[in-house]
């Protein structure tokens, strides 16, 4: 077994693969940004190493520092959790190609393989597996999509090769909307994959998302461990997961996590991963494969009992598996939610700030993997993710009926937060029925009972804000008995008239100090959201009408278009592409 392990990431992630290093004896290594330095997992880690500003592309990313690092610290293997660099099969290659140090993950060959989506469907269809009809070779120009418009018929999804989690893919409904969605679907599988190339399939109107657990050792094993439905997503990130799904009989949950064990088994594949599947009408398609751990593969551990990052460092080391796929055994039922930093009412647009309260439930069923503690900052750098919420019961409608109670319990204050919408979920029939699929959020959900969620359950960062009375929660006892008394204090935010910005730039816990884009002004499109500017769609003396798109921001790992909220014609464009703008900055002048 290794000595001590580098984890190249941060957050949740980074404390849970450190845990499962503790139990098996081994040192653990932090790397952190500057935006990191007091962040949890660097506390809980043996050892910690300053590996750049905040960027990812100058911190996380950087596969030479990490590797420098490793080899520094004396660690003999490293392992990537998810997301920055876990599914980078240079990197896994570099790692492999560094003496003394062990990558703990899939051979990076296989990666390249199945990482690539148009080289994984080709995989898949020479293992029998059922792909949605698309490419199995990139596309280079907006002509050829349309072709395979005229072929398949819209709507189509471009996906970039390297993308996931709905990074890098973009759906187009008609040929006129080829060109923007190619150049968008290719410019994030540059910024976040270092891969510009696309490909085209079929896109599935209303399919359940099924994705199956694997893990295989180097002696020849391929388990899978069940199936996760993570059919609730927003803008096709998941929102909440859950298993085993309940949507699938026991011959589709067969044949599906059959047809995992044999697709990776014909890659070459060792180590943790997730074959991940759309299924539509009783019929089942291969989507992608992620070579890595998963957010939610905390929900297969539940039901599961085993330790999946555990067996990564296992297998890593070389050893093999000690259960037969028979002896894996689903017991119960468990849903993980995330709890992000977002406001659900508002789109689900991030809301960095401080954690002023953080209060999470315990006691039987629960399990919470976070790496924050009250006062922490949640940034805007990277994800929004705060913690993830696990419930688990011996059935679903128990394991829902202890999420209501968990949910209930989880005090966040000073961010807004995803809270308020998974306890509308556990009240929502659709949802509670199992019948959801990965349009129900975006197109179907009414947006007003989201809202109606968010100013029941909201924070004071959600519920009451914008000029409305703010109040105060205090304890009082009126004949020994006690009592939660809420105070409307009656303070109406007002702005500040010796600074001039109109309080426009005070909005998301940073007032005063100046220092971003200009501030609010009459006629100014604004930003929602502290980002990264990505592209500006106009320039001075343009004319745009309402609903235009006028530039794009880069939040928490999330593209958002900003589009004009009224018509008119620029008077000014006082930020470019790469800016870092705060919430209330403006971003075009209209007049």
């Amino acid at each position: 077994m290794f000595e001590k392990v580098l984890v190249a990431n941060r957050g949740e992630i980074a404390v849970r693969v450190m845990a499962a290093c503790e139990e098996l004896g081994i040192d653990t290594v932090a790397v952190y940004s500057d935006a990191d330095r007091s962040a949890g997992h660097v506390d809980y880690a043996d050892e910690a190493y300053n590996v750049g500003p905040a960027p990812a592309s100058d911190s996380y990313l950087d596969q030479e520092t990490i590797i420098e690092t490793a080899q520094q610290a004396g660690a003999d293997a490293i392992h990537p959790g998810y997301g920055f660099l876990a599914e980078n099969a240079e990197f896994a290659r570099r790692v492999e190609e560094t003496d003394d140090i062990t990558w703990v993950g899939p051979p990076s060959d296989a990666m390249r393989t199945l990482g690539e989506k148009t080289k994984a469907r080709t995989v898949m269809q020479e293992a029998g597996v059922p792909v949605v009809p698309g490419t199995t070779d990139p596309v280079e120009d907006a002509e050829a999509v349309r072709e395979l418009g005229e072929e398949y018929g819209y709507p189509l999804a471009i996906k970039a090769e390297g993308g996931g989690g709905g990074r890098g893919m973009k759906i187009v409904r008609s040929a006129e909307e080829v060109d923007d969605a190619l150049e968008s679907a290719k410019r994030e599988g540059e910024a976040y994959f270092d891969n510009d190339s696309v490909y085209v399939e079929k896109y599935l109107e209303a399919p359940k998302h099924i994705e199956v657990q694997i893990i295989a050792d180097e002696h020849g094993n391929v388990r899978h461990l069940g199936e996760r439905d993570c059919s609730l997503q927003r803008r096709h990130q998941k929102v909440i997961e859950e298993a085993p799904s309940p949507a699938l009989d026991a011959d589709l949950r067969a044949e599906i996590g059959e047809a995992a064990r044999q697709g990776v088994r014909e890659a070459g594949y060792t180590n943790a991963g997730t074959v991940e599947f759309l299924v539509e009408d009783g019929e089942f398609y291969f989507m992608e494969v992620n070579t890595r751990i998963q957010v939610e593969h905390t929900a297969t551990e539940e039901v599961t009992g085993i330790d999946l990052v555990r067996w990564q460092l296992r297998v890593a080391a070389g050893e093999a598996l000690a259960f037969t796929q028979d002896e894996v055994d689903i017991d119960g039922h468990a849903i993980e939610f995330r709890i992000n930093a977002e406001n659900p009412a508002e789109e689900f647009a991030p809301t960095p700030g401080a954690l002023e309260t953080y209060d999470p439930p315990t006691s039987i069923g629960v399990r919470l993997d976070d790496a924050v503690t009250q006062g922490d900052e949640i940034g805007g750098d990277y994800d929004s993710m705060i913690a993830k919420l696990i419930v688990h019961a011996e059935d679903r409608e128990r394991c829902l009926a202890r999420s209501k109670r968990a949910l209930e319990h989880f005090d966040v204050e000073g961010v807004a937060t995803t809270i308020p919408f998974h306890r509308l979920m556990l009240d929502d029939e659709v949802f509670v029925s199992g019948s959801h699929t990965t349009k129900y959020l975006d197109e179907e959900l009414d947006g007003a009972a989201i809202a109606d969620a968010v100013d029941r359950w909201g924070t004071d960062s959600t519920a009451g804000g914008d000029g409305q009375p703010r109040t105060a929660e205090l304890a009082v006892e009126v004949d020994g008995q006690r009592f939660d008394v809420v105070v409307e204090e009656g303070l109406t935010p007002a702005a500040d008239s010796s600074s001039g910005t109109g309080g426009g730039g005070s909005a998301g816990g940073d007032a005063g100090g100046g220092g971003g884009a200009a501030a609010a002004t009459a006629g100014g499109v604004t930003a929602e959201m502290q980002g990264t500017v990505l592209s500006v769609d106009v320039a001075e003396g343009d004319d745009v009408t309402e609903g235009d798109v006028i530039c794009v921001l880069e939040a928490m790992k999330m593209e958002n278009d900003v589009v004009a909220s009224t018509s008119g014609t620029v008077a000014s464009v006082p930020v470019a592409e790469g800016d870092s703008v705060d919430m209330g900055d403006t971003l075009v002048v209209l007049e």
